[in-house]
């Protein structure tokens, strides 16, 4: 443990029994047989002499110990549904269902907002989905099966490009072969049956919600907790080429082609022995899991940290934003939040006044965020920790067409692009990370995506959180920067979460 300034939790622990506030210096585990020893030393600054008299002064601490007992550790779903202070649950024999509008079951990990779905009743395994839309892609060509799709390789590619790969220790914290039941189904919502085991069952490490887990989630009510507002895909096929997906706002199920552009909301899996050791489950203090539940990270680069964290980066109310990725190693890429504003109202910009399907820092967006931007929405604080040029990837991507094309010839992502330009400043691209409406209920415009569509058209993101729309070069869209910061930019405060983001600067 390294030294550590007082700060006082403002809430209590209830996994452990904490009051609320007290430091917290420590959290763990143990068993009934184990015998734990610590030597604690106190750190008082040099300078400190509230008396002014320069005499020797002496210091005292009281150090607290709290804990409870049980026949056993809790699984994160067990302390979840334990904990529940509204909503209820729902069993059906299989799976324990967390039901309600809005129960407190809030957990924040590897850089993202979750919700606990289910507990199974055997394995004990938790089943999350992040609260809000992570991207935007086609589920595949013209085929709903999940299995060899575009949305099970994008959801479980382990490289810099994928899900898996920009998840935290994944293999520690998640159950990597869990079993996702994606059975055909065009039964009327709300009257949806549980998919038999003997069904169409794909292997993998994440997945999505299937539409029987939805209906589950609120008594096949559509207001329950997992309505975010935004389109996504479920897991369930509805014919050979549809695939259920909620729609309209999060107001009711439908089905969609395959070759549509719906948001992603990721499912994952944790394990047994992956254990709540912070929250209370709300969504201002989600639960925080034994593991990735950094206290002091004073001096870490950015670099080691990880995708969806949140920074504070840049002037007045545009200076939220998130990690994206470390596509470039050693460097950091971000993206705003949401969309650029000004008094409060979103930015559009036209993505270029003469019709170029083509980013580049000449461009009419190219050359606002090049310029302008950097001048009057970043300034010299934090313009100096942006890389000076990146790659910026213009590969085109059609109906139906695979999120890879966005960056690389062709599906096998082993060739990037010809198609690209250096600038300081781009946008994200179709099928890339945070590239969706992650918070519906802050955002009302649509905004531009990096990626052509045609010759004549671009890709964006519509305030429902799709991608499969596109329009000419120039019409009017929101303005959502990205950028890649330098490897020497180091963390000076904060958690990395929306309430408390990173602060930063540029080690010396």
């Amino acid at each position: 443990m390294a030294p550590e300034v007082y700060n006082e939790e403002s809430t209590s622990n209830d996994y452990t029994g904490r009051p609320a506030n007290d430091m917290s210096l420590y959290t763990s585990s143990m068993s009934s047989s184990e015998s734990n020893k610590y030597r604690l030393r106190m750190y008082v600054d040099e300078s400190y002499n509230p008396q002014d008299d320069g005499g020797g002064l002496q210091f005292s601490v009281q150090v607290n110990v709290y804990g409870k007992d049980g026949d056993r550790s809790l699984s994160a779903g067990e302390t979840v549904i334990e904990n529940l202070t509204s909503g209820s649950t729902f069993d059906d024999g299989g799976d324990t269902f967390i039901t309600g509008e809005d129960p407190n079951n809030y957990i924040w990990y590897s850089g993202k907002l979750w919700r606990a779905v289910s507990v199974n009743n055997e394995a004990k395994t938790t089943k999350l989905v992040t609260q809000w839309n992570i991207s935007a892609i086609s589920y595949d060509d013209d085929s709903s099966a999940f299995e060899g799709s575009y949305m099970e390789e994008w959801l479980n590619d382990t490289t810099v490009d994928g899900f898996l790969g920009n998840l935290r220790d994944y293999e520690s914290f998640i159950v990597t072969d869990a079993k996702w039941n994606a059975t055909e189904d065009s039964t009327y919502f709300g009257s949806i049956t549980r998919p038999s085991d003997s069904g169409t069952v794909v292997t993998d490490a994440v997945g999505l919600l299937n539409i029987y887990e939805y209906q589950s989630s609120n008594n096949g009510e559509s207001n329950g907790y997992l309505n975010n507002e935004l389109d996504w895909w479920t897991l369930t096929p509805y014919s050979m080429s549809n695939v259920w997906r909620w729609d309209s706002f999060g107001r009711y199920a439908s089905n969609q082609s395959s070759d549509g552009g719906s948001g992603v909301r990721p499912s994952i899996n944790l394990k047994s022995n992956v254990q709540i050791v912070d929250g209370d489950g709300t969504k201002d203090n989600p639960y925080r899991l034994n593991g990735d539940n950094d206290t002091n990270l004073l001096g870490t680069l950015l670099s080691s940290r990880y995708s969806g964290e949140y920074i504070k980066f840049g002037n007045d109310k545009n200076n939220l934003y998130r990690i994206v990725s470390h596509e470039t190693p050693g460097l950091t890429k971000i993206t705003s939040f949401e969309p650029l504003k000004s008094s409060g109202t979103f930015i559009t910009s036209a993505f270029d006044s003469n019709s170029s399907d083509n980013y580049s820092s000449g461009t009419t967006i190219g050359t606002f965020l090049n310029g302008d931007y950097l001048t009057n929405y970043v300034d010299s604080t934090y313009s100096n920790m942006i890389e000076d040029s990146t790659t910026w990837y213009l590969g085109t991507v059609g109906i139906g067409s695979s999120f890879k094309l966005a960056k690389y010839i062709d599906t096998t992502g082993t060739s990037t692009t010809s198609n690209v330009t250096e600038a300081t400043v781009g946008l994200l691209r179709y099928g890339e990370l945070m590239a969706g409406q992650f918070d519906k209920r802050d955002n009302t415009e649509n905004y531009w995506l990096l990626t052509p569509y045609s010759s004549s058209y671009v890709r964006s993101v519509s305030l429902n959180g799709t991608a499969q729309g596109a329009s000419p070069p120039i019409s009017s869209s929101g303005v959502h920067p990205s950028l890649n910061l330098k490897s020497n930019v180091i963390i000076t405060g904060g958690d990395g979460t929306k309430n408390n983001p990173f602060t930063i600067e540029l080690a010396s």
